[in-house]
């Protein structure tokens, strides 16, 4: 018999959705977990969102303000997937009235909010657990093994790539994402930090690095009502755009590894194209997560022209085993999700870590603006691992 936990939602974008299915689907992929995760408020400030969401999923009552979550007895844990620039100030918040932490990725806007965060988490005694969901990938995590046993060699290079289209249509709104001080660093902080996290979680600690950013769709229309996701906007007064479209990134690893980091949100032609090649003196392996659950692998004793063959992953793999039976059986990006509910709810009924903690968002976000410092003075700059 497992315990049942009250959560919240604060901010119900898709974001927001995509946490809620987590909880209502997580049991029946792990019915192993002793909590079970009730969804209590969902709070959000557009009219009618939160209670529509109530409706929809079956929360117990619907809110406009998240101050009355971190207020409310009945809620253990909250995930936060609201705006980036609220990050900071509600998670600390939550922290601090001892609810446990689900919160999207970038912790805020800067290593500092991230910090801010995890300086709350840790002094509250609660666990904390952050949205780097790419990392769940079951291919994801046999690369890590695969890497960490030897069978590539010692890894020399690795070129991770996230590349999308969501912004590149001229038309679409200059929302929140695309201001400084709402959005924060842009693509950066939007798809590069997946960038980093990934780097991190497959080779180790970045320790310098040089940067590039551009603006590629320098204007846009102002929305005239309520926008969700990435909504087109046409009439409005034009704004200016104010962080990056795209970022490029010379990498230097503690290990000696080097890397190339490239992300771009308005890439016409490319859809979700994110993905890493490794690279070792002895072989090399190859992650799209377009094709999530496959792995291309190239080892052996050959070095010149040797093969490259396709794994598909299966139960032997991460969390695999909890979804499909068999190997090349596909996962989809919401499963991800529910393995990310799933090592969050454990760490709460354990009391020890699973999954992506704030100490990865600090690293991760340390990465994020040495980038953005590189960008200013044009040099090379080093990434703090405090």
């Amino acid at each position: 018999m497992s315990d049942p936990l009250g959560v919240a939602v604060v901010g119900f974008g898709w974001m927001g959705r995509v946490h809620t299915q987590a909880y209502a689907r997580v049991a029946h992929h792990f019915p192993q977990l002793t909590l079970r995760p009730e969804l209590v408020t969902v709070a959000e400030e557009v009219p009618g969102r939160a209670e529509q969401a109530a409706r929809q999923y079956g929360f117990a009552s619907a809110v406009r303000d998240w101050r009355e979550v971190a207020a409310d007895p009945r809620v253990g844990a909250v995930s936060v997937t609201a705006p980036n620039f609220l990050h900071r100030e509600i998670g600390v918040a939550m922290a601090e009235a001892g609810k446990h932490l689900w919160i999207e990725k970038p912790v805020g806007l800067t290593a500092d909010d991230a910090r801010a965060v995890a300086d709350a988490v840790a002094k509250a005694g609660v666990q904390g657990a952050v949205g780097f969901n790419y990392r769940n990938a079951p291919a994801v995590e046999a690369a890590r093994d695969l890497i960490a046993a030897g069978d590539i060699g010692t890894v020399t290079h690795v070129r991770i790539r996230l590349f999308s289209d969501y912004a590149a249509h001229p038309d679409g709104a200059l929302t929140w994402r695309y201001e400084r001080e709402r959005g924060g660093s842009g693509v950066l902080g939007d798809l590069a930090s997946h960038g980093a996290d990934l780097a991190r979680f497959l080779l180790g600690e970045i320790t310098s690095l040089t940067a590039d950013t551009a603006v590629f769709v320098p204007e846009r229309a102002r929305p005239t009502g309520t926008t969700a996701g990435h909504t087109l906007a046409t009439g409005g007064a034009p704004g200016p755009v104010e962080n990056e479209d795209y970022v490029s990134a010379l990498l230097r690893f503690a290990s000696g590894a080097r890397g190339v980091l490239e992300a771009c949100r308005v890439s016409v032609g490319e859809q979700n194209s994110y993905g890493f090649e490794v690279h070792g003196t002895r072989g090399a392996v190859f992650w799209d997560f377009r094709r999530m659950n496959e792995l291309g692998v190239s080892r052996g004793t050959t070095y010149q022209d040797q093969p490259v063959s396709t794994v598909y992953v299966g139960p032997g793999a991460g969390e695999f085993g909890a979804f499909q039976p068999g190997a090349a059986n596909a996962m989809g990006y919401d499963d991800l999700k529910v393995i990310e509910a799933y090592r969050f709810l454990r760490s709460i009924a354990e009391g020890t870590p699973y999954g992506a903690t704030l100490t990865d968002a600090v690293r991760g976000a340390a990465v994020l603006d040495a980038m953005a410092r590189s960008v200013e003075s044009g040099s090379w700059v080093d990434v703090p691992t405090a």
